[in-house]
């Protein structure tokens, strides 16, 4: 019976999958939406990244809103797998890490930070940004954690850090209230020169801070499912 209905299941998903791919019809033209953004982002902007001058200032609260998220995922998964005896510190047992991993990870992991702050720094300027340079980041952590399952990672630390980034960002925002057009409002600091690294406002600081909030969570994430 069980069998019959996983195959049912399949059958159902295969039909409607089937539909979406033969219904797809690639767009032509760019939306009038889509077109507005590509010539009021770097033009209001001043940022050639559209997609994250999007998510900091037009969809800035909605952003707010999913580290706000994100922190809370953190704080539950605290919550359910914090030890009996009250100790955040995981348990180091287990078959330890071969010679190629140990000596990969300290040849990669400063270039996985490093690649995970340009990744943040740069998020106005090409790919990237607070959120996928804060994941870069966070894999580096998890390296460093498969590399050396001793390490202890300082929670108290990441919980101050993220906390005061996600301060910033909140000041950040009613500064954009009080002297530019509204809630984290890029034009609180000047544009600069469109395309250069000090560039886009207060773009860049506010992308460093979901860098350093995604981060930091993120790592406190993987550090709580370690066994």
């Amino acid at each position: 019976m069980k069998r019959s209905f996983a195959i049912l299941a399949v059958i159902m998903f295969g039909v409607i999958f089937f539909g979406l791919i033969t219904g797809y019809i690639e767009r032509q033209t760019i939306s009038p939406l889509a077109e507005y953004y590509l010539t009021q982002v770097p033009r209001e902007l001043g940022a050639p990244n559209v997609v994250t001058g999007i998510l900091i200032t037009y969809r800035g609260f909605d952003t707010l809103g999913e580290v706000a998220v994100l922190f809370m995922v953190a704080a539950s998964v605290g919550v359910l797998l914090k030890s009996k005896t009250g100790q955040d510190a995981p348990s180091a047992g287990g078959r330890e890490p071969s010679e190629l991993v140990r000596t990969g990870a300290e040849v990669i992991l400063p270039l996985i930070f490093l690649f995970g702050a340009y990744v943040i720094m740069n998020g106005h300027l090409s790919a990237g940004g607070g959120f996928q340079g804060g994941a870069v980041v966070a894999s580096g952590v998890m390296l460093l954690m498969l590399a050396s399952p001793a390490s202890q990672l300082h929670h108290g630390f990441l919980s101050v850090t993220e906390s005061l980034a996600g301060v910033i960002y909140v000041s950040i925002g009613v500064l954009g209230i009080v002297f530019a057009g509204g809630f984290l409002d890029s034009h609180i600091l000047p544009l600069g020169k469109f395309g250069t690294f000090l560039s886009a406002g207060a773009i860049p600081l506010v992308s460093a801070l979901l860098g350093i909030k995604v981060g930091a969570e993120l790592s406190v994430v993987i550090d709580r499912f370690r066994s």
